[in-house]
């Protein structure tokens, strides 16, 4: 395999060679489209570097995502406290009767321990 030396000093092998150097133009109209078709993707690869220089509207992009996520954890959220209150009000009976027994029995023992006493 032989290597040639480009202009901007890297090394290109000669499998490399054929696949990156262009077919000559057969003609003067296509040159001319070979042309355009370099020069699109020339600019497509410039756009893709100035978008990964751009600090600051790759920063606004990702707090743009991250406030997307946030509202939607929000929406799932609120819908399960709804959800969760719901099904509170099916049992809010039992619950209510389990807090005042508690009361009680605390009520209970306070008495209990300081001899019938006032606090």
């Amino acid at each position: 395999m032989t290597q040639e030396v480009t202009r901007a000093g890297s090394h290109v092998g000669a499998s490399a060679e054929g696949a990156a150097a262009p077919q000559g133009a057969k003609g003067p109209d296509e040159l001319r489209r070979q042309i355009e078709r370099t020069r699109h993707e020339l600019g497509d690869t410039v756009e893709q570097l100035a978008g990964k220089m751009d600090v600051k509207g790759r920063a606004r992009a990702r707090a743009e995502d991250l406030r997307d996520k946030a509202g939607a954890m929000t929406v799932q959220l609120r819908s399960s406290a709804a959800h969760a209150g719901r099904t509170g009000l099916r049992y809010r009976r039992p619950v209510l009767i389990t807090g005042a027994t508690v009361m009680v029995v605390a009520a209970g023992v306070m008495v209990r321990r300081h001899g019938g006493h006032r606090w």
